[in-house]
C-alpha cells in the first residue's frame, strides 16, 4: 500500500486556487492514501467568526468535498483533508476521510489551539476508526498531538494508520508524533503546511516537516521545513496489528487500566 502527504502553502481565502494547487501537486503521483493539511482550502488565521463562517462548508455537499471526490475517483486515491465545517449553527475544525465512494468519516477536532477557541466549536464525540478499504484509518488534527489519549483511543479501536492534518507552529510536535507511533505501534502521517500568515494582527510561521512514521518510531519520510513536497512511501499496513514487543509483552494486553482511573477525571 502506498501512503503519503501533500505539503504546500495554502493562500488564505482562495479556495479555488488551493484546490487547483493540490490537483497539480498530485497529478503525477500514485498513492492509495494521501493526507492534506489542516484547513488546507481556506488558510488558518481567520479575523473573526463571521469570516470563518463565510468560508466554512457543509459536508458532504460543499464545493471542496465535491471537487476532491472527483479527484479521488480520477486518481483512485483516498484523501484525508482538513476543512472548516459548517453544521447547523456550529463551526468545527474537521478532518474528512474521502474515498472514491464518498465521505467515509468525519472527525471534529477535540483540542482547540489558542485563538481557535474563540472561532470553532470543539468536537463532541470520541474519535472513531473508519474503513479505508484495505486498512483501518483514524484521524486527529494538529494540536491533538499534545494529548496522547487521542492516538491511544484510536489504536485501541484498531486504527492501523492515524492521519494527522496539521498547521503546526510549535517546533517539537513532529518528534512527539514519533512517540505516538511508537507507544501505539501504528503508522502516522502528519501533513503540515509551510509558509506564513500575517493578517488580523497575527503572524504565524508554519514548521513544515510533514512526515510518515512507522510503528517502531522510524521516520520513513520527512519533508523540508519550507518547500512544497509530496511524500509517498510503500508500507505493509498490517504490520501495525502486531502489538508484540517481546515474547512476553503485548503493549495493549500489558496495560493495567484499573490503575489509570485518574485519567477519567479533571
Amino acid at each position: 500500500m502506498k501512503i503519503g502527504f501533500v505539503q504546500f502553502c495554502p493562500i488564505f481565502g482562495k479556495k479555488e486556487e488551493n484546490l487547483e494547487r493540490v490537483e497539480k501537486l498530485i497529478r503525477k503521483e500514485e498513492a492509495d492514501l494521501l493526507v492534506l493539511p489542516e484547513l488546507f482550502n481556506t488558510g488558518y488565521v481567520f479575523a473573526n467568526k463571521e469570516e470563518l463562517r463565510s468560508l466554512a462548508e457543509k459536508l458532504p455537499e460543499g464545493e471542496t468535498s465535491r471537487f476532491l471526490l472527483e479527484l479521488s475517483r480520477q486518481k483512485k486515491t483516498s484523501l484525508v483533508f482538513g476543512i472548516a465545517e459548517k453544521a447547523k449553527n456550529k463551526l468545527y475544525n474537521s478532518a474528512v476521510l474521502l474515498t472514491p465512494e464518498g465521505v467515509k468519516g468525519v472527525y471534529r477536532k477535540l483540542h482547540l489551539f489558542d485563538q481557535e477557541k474563540f472561532l470553532f466549536d470543539p468536537g463532541e464525540n470520541e474519535p472513531e476508526v473508519f474503513d479505508g478499504g484495505r486498512v483501518k484509518i483514524g484521524m486527529m488534527i494538529c494540536f491533538d498531538w499534545r494529548f496522547p489519549e487521542v492516538s491511544r483511543v484510536l489504536a485501541l479501536k484498531g486504527a492501523e494508520i492515524i492521519c494527522h492534518p496539521s498547521n503546526l507552529v510549535l517546533s517539537y510536535a513532529q518528534e512527539a508524533m514519533r512517540t505516538r507511533s511508537l507507544e501505539n505501534r501504528v503508522f502516522t502521517i502528519t501533513c503540515n503546511r509551510i509558509g506564513e500568515e500575517d493578517r488580523a494582527k497575527r503572524k504565524l510561521s508554519f514548521t513544515g516537516k510533514s512526515q510518515i512514521i512507522e510503528p517502531e518510531g522510524k521516520i520513513l519520510f520527512r519533508a523540508s521545513q519550507d518547500k512544497e513536497e509530496v511524500g509517498v512511501v510503500e508500507i505493509d499496513p498490517f504490520s501495525a496489528r502486531d502489538k508484540k514487543l517481546t515474547e512476553n509483552n503485548y503493549i495493549f494486553d500489558d496495560r493495567r487500566p484499573e490503575f489509570y482511573k485518574r485519567l477519567l477525571t479533571k
